[in-house]
């Protein structure tokens, strides 16, 4: 970044932060340059089952410990905490963090604590948003005016969360999340990976999008792949169980013949289906039939889901999208967004994951003390 492009961005920065508005950060400077390190934490197959938990308001502090507690009485050992980047829409340059939306590292730190004192293992997924798209685009579409100018930023922004990562001993790091337009650009993914290992030794990944994971060509330098399951599973048909069924068939045929010529293991980054009628079909698109509750066929999808995947070797995790994030945030079986919580869907999840943790505990031996959730044992590699 220029030396005149990065006065104005941090004198701006100050000037806000005086007033108690916006932090615009195109390059954290608050973290410390040289974090403890995080020795290299593999992570079981089989083990991690959990939610996903977006931070978008840094007031609410408190709530998301609380939340934290719930998600640990699910039958949960795994979080996806999710944090944003924002950029005014695709075609920007500038990636900045809103202070008002992200705790700060002070707080953040002591919520990735919590979650490690509640037993949780943690997936730290920073991902970028866009604060005024054009004509409906999202992140996958982004085409900034300089690619250079945008990587440097986007560099600067997964830095700031690496070292509070490292600094508190995330097991796992996802270095961006269905970025699709720039998966081509593989030089500069291998660089920031590089750059995220010299300073982060626990396990890396990336959460491609369902129709795409094919695509990037550093998969190599990751340890786990990470993707979404957004798939379209009855073209239409009628989404009784045995049609969900049957529409997995070809997509686990294709996922794991891929897996087993990448030899990473999985982890589903986004399990969900909003409360809505079309969810099996758009699973996807939450604003399709946001008045069209159908909580029967959320709770079908992952029905269809755990029995589909929850014995699968090559997958060593599952992370349900979402958990509810706000203290006045609806929920229940009127509630048409991803959440599950009060609807028949977390029935379905707390059984399969009640049932994951009992077998896997049944299969370690007696004599075998339990390990400390930021020392998990060996991951197979292969399926």
């Amino acid at each position: 970044m220029k030396l005149d492009k990065l006065l104005i961005l941090v004198t701006f920065a100050a000037v806000l932060t005086c007033v108690g508005a916006v932090g615009m950060i195109g390059s954290p400077r608050s973290t410390p340059l040289q974090p403890p390190s995080l020795a290299a934490a593999p992570v079981p197959v089989a083990q991690m089952r959990g939610f996903c938990l977006q931070f978008d308001n840094a007031r609410n502090v408190e709530f998301y410990h609380k939340t934290i507690d719930e998600i640990a009485q699910t039958g949960a050992n795994t979080i996806c905490i999710s944090v944003a980047g924002y950029q005014e829409h695709g075609g920007s340059n500038s990636i900045f963090i809103d202070a008002r939306k992200v705790p700060s590292d002070r707080d953040l730190g002591e919520l990735l604590q919590h979650a490690h004192r509640k037993g949780l293992r943690i997936v730290f997924m920073p991902i970028v948003l866009l604060e005024n798209p054009r004509k409906q685009e999202w992140r996958g579409q982004i085409s900034p005016v300089s690619w250079k100018d945008w990587w440097e930023d986007y560099t600067n922004f997964v830095m700031h969360f690496v070292w509070t990562a490292a600094s508190n001993k995330v097991e796992i790091f996802s270095v961006g999340s269905e970025l699709i337009s720039t998966e081509d650009q593989t030089e500069q993914w291998r660089e920031l990976i590089a750059k995220v290992r010299r300073h982060y030794g626990g396990q890396l990944s990336y959460s491609a999008n369902w129709d795409h994971y094919t695509v990037p060509k550093f998969w190599d330098d990751l340890d786990i792949v990470g993707m979404t399951t957004y798939y379209d599973l009855t073209e239409g048909a009628e989404p009784t169980l045995d049609r969900l069924m049957q529409g997995w068939i070809p997509i686990k045929k294709d996922i794991l013949a891929w897996q087993a010529k990448v030899k990473k293991p999985i982890i589903f980054t986004e399990v969900g289906w909003p409360n809505q009628v079309t969810c099996a079909q758009y699973p996807w698109d939450y604003y399709r039939s946001p008045d069209k509750p159908a909580p029967k066929t959320q709770a079908d999808c992952f029905e269809a889901f755990f029995r589909t995947w929850g014995d699968e070797t090559a997958v060593s995790g599952i992370l349900v999208w979402e958990w509810k994030n706000h203290p006045e945030q609806e929920v229940g079986a009127k509630d048409t967004s991803y959440v599950p919580c009060g609807k028949p869907a977390m029935t379905v999840i707390q059984k399969y994951f009640n049932a994951l943790g009992s077998k896997l505990a049944a299969s370690r031996p007696t004599s075998a003390p339990a390990r400390a959730a930021a020392a998990p044992p060996e991951m197979p590699m292969t399926p």
